[in-house]
């Protein structure tokens, strides 16, 4: 990776990054893209309190990281195809919230040749805000490809630092819904339990001691033969929580091959991703400091699925 190089930059690490592999936390840090993080690191571009780490080091708080940055790049030329099944439900001066389907990334990312919300919101002649780095302009949360649902978009600068704040503190209402295998004991309860990257699964993340916290709580709503409709919410927002929380307490969501999920239940409820589905998103307008809550009805495929299982039992 050729990254040409300013004058170097001392940068103190917030305690809110302690703990963090540097290459994340240069990444949120700087606003660059993980992988021009890494391309930092790997190139003995950062040191850490004097000394030139790996990217897998764990940073600390109070440490200075100085490091040499790179040029901005270019951004590349916006993709404006439409995407399919991608409608919006809630659209102002501020923000944009839509209903994401499935198979659909947030943003473009290294290896990633799918469409995007981003590319949708494009097509649509939507502007969103410039802040955040070139490929996630706009984005304050993400959803994987294969989960469904609402995801906020802002489109003011204003609003993406609010809403990125509001984020960060936890302060939005996210509630999910999940088809989970077998019945959760107790029905009702909290998981509260540390996930970082799985040790031997590039693609996968696990609890792990260590890792970032993390906390999911969950009810069931409705039991079936074999399987349990959940209202899962939030409180934070590590990539795949619901899906590895679950797992973890060996309930996994019904269809998630990746986690454990059983391959023969998903055939028979025709399902090709997990069952798990974003379905409210509550937060405070970032300029009229109203309540704003968005609701997204279950997809065709998550719905049909739920209608056989209900018919089985």
């Amino acid at each position: 990776m050729s990254i040409e190089v300013t004058e170097p930059r001392l940068l103190p690490v917030p305690d809110g990054l302690d703990g963090l592999r540097l290459d994340v936390a240069l990444s949120r840090l700087c606003g660059f893209s993980r992988t021009t993080a890494a391309g930092l690191v790997d190139a003995g571009r950062v040191t850490v309190d004097g000394v030139t780490p790996p990217r897998s080091a764990k940073v600390h708080g109070g440490s200075w990281l100085e490091v040499l940055m790179p040029e901005p790049d270019a951004p590349p030329p916006a993709q404006t195809e439409p995407v399919d099944g991608l409608a919006v439900l809630y659209d102002d001066a501020d923000l944009v919230v839509v209903d994401k389907p499935a198979g659909v990334a947030a943003h473009p990312s290294p290896g990633w040749v799918g469409p995007t919300v981003v590319q949708g919101l494009a097509a649509m002649g939507y502007h969103v805000a410039t802040s955040g780095a070139a490929e996630r302009q706009g984005i304050v949360q993400r959803l994987d490809v294969g989960t469904t649902g609402v995801m906020v978009i802002a489109k003011s600068e204003r609003a993406y630092s609010l809403l990125k704040r509001a984020f960060k503190q936890r302060t939005v209402d996210k509630l999910y819904s999940a088809l989970v295998q077998g019945h959760p004991d107790p029905s009702r309860g909290t998981i509260d339990a540390p996930i970082d990257r799985h040790p031997s699964a590039d693609y996968k993340f696990a609890v792990v001691s260590g890792g970032r916290p993390s906390v999911t709580h969950y009810e069931t709503v409705e039991a079936f033969r074999g399987a349990s409709l959940l209202d899962v919410r939030l409180e934070t927002g590590r990539t795949h929580q619901i899906r590895v929380h679950m797992a973890a307490v060996r309930h996994p969501c019904v269809g998630d091959l990746a986690y454990g999920a059983d391959p023969v239940l998903a055939k028979q409820l025709r399902l090709s991703r997990q069952w798990l589905h974003a379905r409210e998103l509550g937060f405070t307008h970032p300029s009229t400091g109203e309540q704003v809550r968005v609701v997204s009805p279950f997809p065709a495929d998550l719905q049909a699925a739920l209608d056989l299982i209900r018919a089985q039992s």
